[in-house]
């Protein structure tokens, strides 16, 4: 019984992730519990609720219009779902102050998430920031 349910938890998040990829952020919301909570890196706690997820996703959409995700690794076990990402896309908006380059990038994250019914509870996120902004602020490509 145990494998139906971490099954149809990893089905769950590649189809959070193919609705992400497609733009579509308030059907990406009603994936989220309405108590969601957002756990990054270099803060001091969690973030709480379904707009703060939807206001960084919508940073990342207007930055890289193009993003495409691929999932490089899913696995799940209980209640939890872990994937590795691929972010690929091009600089063409404001993202983080930085004006758009319009250089091509590439990053991976590393993610967790919770789940609870079939919603989304709760993510623990370690995006290669420091590599995605080594790309977009850093020296052209000759």
């Amino acid at each position: 019984m145990e494998t139906v349910a971490f099954e149809k938890n990893i089905d769950l998040l590649r189809r959070a992730v193919q609705t992400l990829q497609s733009g579509d952020l308030d059907a990406c919301v009603e994936l989220l519990t309405a108590d969601f909570i957002a756990n990054l890196p270099g803060l001091p706690g969690p973030l709480h609720g379904r707009e703060i997820w939807k206001s960084g996703a919508q940073a990342m959409r207007e930055g890289f219009p193009d993003l495409r995700i691929d999932v490089e690794d899913i696995f799940g076990a209980g209640d939890k779902v872990a994937v590795r990402l691929l972010f690929q896309g091009t600089h063409d908006g404001p993202f983080q102050g930085v004006p758009p380059t319009h250089r091509r990038v590439a990053f991976t994250s590393i993610e967790i998430y919770r789940l609870v019914g079939d919603r989304i509870a709760e993510e623990w996120v370690s995006p290669d920031l420091m590599g995605l902004m080594g790309q977009i602020s850093g020296p052209a490509s000759p």
